[in-house]
């Protein structure tokens, strides 16, 4: 029986009260046993050592934003992979968003969790945002509309959402500490907007702060954000918990609503330091009673208190949530070019005939790198999917093309240990003492100390040393990095040096940390010994966050001719063989993470897949292009190939969806949820991201203010846009006709539009409504969404689509009055297949509105 939250928090001491406001260790808050209050445990937002996991208390966390992970970051439990918010976003479709919730909300309970990490609803700021595919939209309105469905989902099944990151998480670059230089109208109107709809229209039990600062104050206590406008305008009520690692003061993030510290123990809250802070007026009691009563709000709303124990981790793999995530995906691809109805690949197109499958055919690209990983249930790749679509007289042909990985392959084989062992030899030293080992361990398989695994290490020195043998001859390469500095010996003498802490130890994590390649001459069947040597991070928390004082490295190693091999003349003569070619294309989870923004608006690896694909379109007329990122991509061979079609991550079954669009047995209806650059010079934050750097701050100053995305566009030439924010392609074709906007007394507007499927097969579009002042002014942009609306049409069948909208939906906030305003005169009312397609537009008389 839930106990009365008032009667339980006049039990409770000032000290029960601080000591529930933070973790106990990585996972759990602390317990206060004798008033009945069980931990909170955060099994997998951030990994750590996997021996404490087999503590079970009854409420668990979890990422994330595309899966309930589970415990073990790396390889535990298996579980379903949906596609990422990106794709999902790419379907219009609110319904899709809350049948997601659901599904998320049953995969959750089976990881034993009861609050999810997600969904994540920051902004697209710029295409090179390494987390990015991580969020729905560069539109606040279509972000916070799919969010609050998945919220709805997850919630009505007793999951806890936790929206995250709030606010204005848009890089990755020093995320820690980078201070955004944000305008009051940009931040209202376009980063905080997407949280704003999803509070009030779903009321998401959990908010996740974010690392960075902005206006010069961390997110975690800042006044704004948490007490004037989450807490105070919006009158929200739930829990708002750190990041992980992501508090920075005591007083301040008590004060401005910061209800708990993860991970623990805690670093800033302290019962000494809060009874003193208390003592001295710096902070009230009753703000501490605030922060811990959210805490056992939360613990009540996920019925933590009516069953205090869960059960053991399961894999359960529903063939609902199959279907579902293929549907998902299905709806979310994009078809963004079909010359010569080169799509779909019917049985009467390719019948009898010979089909090339290149580039990342054999793999699935079925999620980004970081949190957003897991261990998926299974994976299906393009090979598989089309392989299974295909009848037994179409032959398919392989050839990989390009070389993408990002590092080296570790070294494992013939490598002895000091033991004379198969492996390598860990030793640990006492910082700066490297004369007598604390601890020694033999047999590890590769040259990687990952904090994933060794996290014991805690400011301790390492060494990891082998005898290597070669079984050739030649300069083969190698490349090196580490968590803090980092050298590497061979026979004795330094080969590589890195002097200083990598950029983010996160990164590092998740593999996407560069690594310097160098070569050295080695000659087969003998023996060289090698040397690891790292110390932990010397920058300090904002450098290394949670992993701050951890050491880790990894040591690359590749043959020279496996790294120099041509990948590509096979791949064009394959081609060059057969009727049709596909080559896929993408960004792997160690080239897309969080950790890490993109290094370069080409696909990786230096210029090895724009390579591929020229090569094979010039081999093959009949080229198709699918490609898996995330983020838009420069398309330098958009002009040479016939087809192309957006796959983003499309989850666990991306095979199989893929197959679909590319066979016709499903019709393409994704529409971009982001505008779509030629160039990264045209985008609207070029020159300003990830920002720049001064006396050891990174500051990045959002100059574009509101004009980000399509609203930048709209001011341009069409040219420079490759594909506008809302496009899409069909394997049929609609119109829109017979628009009207009426203007109700309440303020409301009621708008209808009619749709007529024009083509020769059943499929979807999106009717887009836009809203604008008619007067172009430079302070404001042309137009921006005000609604949508998916629907499904038959082979010549007409529906209308009503859409009604108010006032709030194309105001502007007015820094001045600290009010949404909405000036009196024309506004067009415009509707459309994307932002750039305007079919109808209705001028409508406002009288205009203020409201504060």
């Amino acid at each position: 029986m839930a106990p009365n939250i008032d009667s339980l928090l006049q039990s409770l001491t000032l000290e029960e009260k601080v000591s529930l406001l933070a973790g106990r260790d990585f996972w759990e808050t602390v317990p206060v046993s004798s008033k009945g209050i069980p931990a909170i445990k955060s099994t997998s937002h951030k990994p750590t050592n996997p021996s404490l996991l087999t503590s079970s208390l009854y409420l668990t966390t979890s990422d994330g934003p595309n899966g309930a992970r589970g415990a073990v970051f790396t390889g535990g439990t298996r579980a379903a992979c949906f596609p990422a918010a990106v794709c999902s976003a790419s379907t219009w479709d609110p319904s899709l968003s809350r049948r997601f919730g659901n599904a998320l909300a049953e995969e959750t309970i089976t990881k034993g969790a009861r609050v999810l990490l997600g969904p994540t609803m920051c902004i697209h700021r710029h295409p090179l945002g390494g987390r990015n595919f991580e969020s729905f939209s560069e539109d606040p309105l279509l972000t916070g509309k799919l969010a609050a469905q998945v919220v709805k989902g997850l919630q009505e099944k007793r999951v806890a959402a936790t929206i995250k990151h709030f606010a204005a998480n848009e890089q990755e670059t020093e995320r820690l500490s980078v201070d955004e230089i944000i305008s009051e109208r940009a931040l209202r109107e376009i980063y905080l907007k997407p949280f704003e709809i999803a509070i009030r229209e779903a009321n998401p039990w959990a908010v996740m702060t974010a690392y960075n600062k902005v206006n010069g104050t961390h997110c975690d206590s800042h006044p704004l954000l948490l007490k004037k406008v989450l807490r105070g305008k919006w009158g929200w009520k739930g829990l708002i918990m750190s990041d992980w690692g992501g508090v920075n003061s005591t007083v301040e993030s008590l004060d401005s609503g910061l209800d708990l510290e993860m991970p623990g123990p805690t670093k800033w809250r302290s019962s000494k330091v809060v009874s003193k802070a208390v003592e001295q007026g710096l902070l009230s009691e009753s703000a501490v009673t605030d922060r811990a009563r959210n805490v056992l709000e939360l613990i009540q709303k996920v019925g933590g208190f009516e069953n205090p124990t869960i059960p053991p981790e399961q894999s359960t793999d529903k063939p609902e949530h199959r279907q579902l995530i293929r549907d998902i995906a299905g709806q979310g691809l994009v078809l963004l070019k079909n010359a010569n109805n080169t799509l779909p690949l019917t049985k009467e197109k390719t019948s009898g005939k010979k089909i090339a499958l290149l580039g990342f055919a054999k793999e699935a690209l079925i999620h980004g790198g970081g949190s957003a990983s897991l261990h998926a249930h299974y994976k299906i790749s393009p090979w598989e999917g089309l392989h299974a679509a295909f009848t037994d007289d179409v032959e398919l042909h392989f050839a990989k093309g390009a070389h993408t990985y990002r590092q080296l392959p570790p070294l494992g084989s013939n490598c002895t240990g000091v033991n004379g062992e198969p492996g390598w030899t860990v030793e640990l030293f006492e910082q700066g003492q490297k004369q007598r080992p604390i601890h020694t361990d033999y047999g590890r398989k590769e040259s990687v100390f990952s904090p994933l695994l060794d996290s014991s290490a805690k400011w301790k020195d390492v060494r990891m040393s082998a005898t290597f043998v070669p079984t050739q001859t030649g300069a083969h390469y190698l490349g090196c990095s580490g968590i803090g500095p980092t050298l590497v010996y061979i026979n004795g003498e330094p080969i590589f040096e890195q002097e200083n802490d990598c950029e983010d130890a996160m990164g590092f994590l998740f593999g996407g940390i560069p690594e310097k390649e160098f070569t050295y001459l080695f000659t087969k069947d003998q023996s060289y010994d090698i040397c690891i040597t790292s110390s932990p991070p010397t920058g300090g928390d904002h450098h290394a966050g949670i992993l701050s004082g951890i050491p880790g490295f990894r040591l690359g190693f590749m043959y020279h001719e496996q790294h120099d091999e041509d990948l590509l003349s096979e791949a064009a003569e394959i081609a060059r063989m057969c009727d049709f070619a596909v080559v896929f294309t993408g960004h792997t989870p160690v080239w897309e993470t969080e950790g890490q923004d993109q290094l370069s608006f080409n696909l990786p690896k230096d210029g090895s897949q724009d390579k591929l694909v020229s090569a094979v379109a010039s081999a093959n007329s009949r080229t198709i292009v699918v490609n898996s990122t995330g983020v838009a991509v420069a398309m330098p061979w958009l002009s040479e190939v016939a087809a192309v079609v957006q796959a983003w991550y499309p989850g666990q079954e991306a095979g199989n969806a893929i197959s679909d669009i590319l066979t016709g047995t499903v019709n393409p209806s994704g529409r971009l949820p982001i505008s779509w650059p030629k160039r990264i010079e045209d985008t609207p934050a070029y020159g300003n991201f990830p920002g720049v750097k001064k006396g050891g701050q990174l500051t990045v100053r959002y100059k574009e203010g509101v004009f980000v995305g399509y609203r930048h566009y709209d001011r341009l030439a069409k040219a420079n846009v490759q594909f506008p924010f809302g496009f899409g392609l069909s394997y049929t074709s609609f119109k829109l006709k017979d628009a009207s906007v009426t203007q109700e007394a309440s303020g409301t507007f009621e708008t209808a539009i009619s749709v007529v499927n024009s083509g020769q097969r059943s499929g979807a579009t999106v009717v887009q409504l836009y809203v604008g002042a008619a007067r172009i002014s430079a302070d404001h942009p042309i137009k921006s969404l005000a609604s949508f609306k998916k629907v499904f049409l038959e082979v010549g069948e007409e529906k209308t689509v009503t859409l009604s909208i108010s006032l709030k939906d194309f105001a502007y906030y007015d820094e001045g009055s600290s009010s949404w305003k909405v000036d009196r005169g024309k506004y067009d009312f415009s509707f459309g297949q994307s932002a750039a397609s305007i079919e109808q537009c209705v001028s409508v008389d406002v009288e205009g509105s203020c409201q504060l």
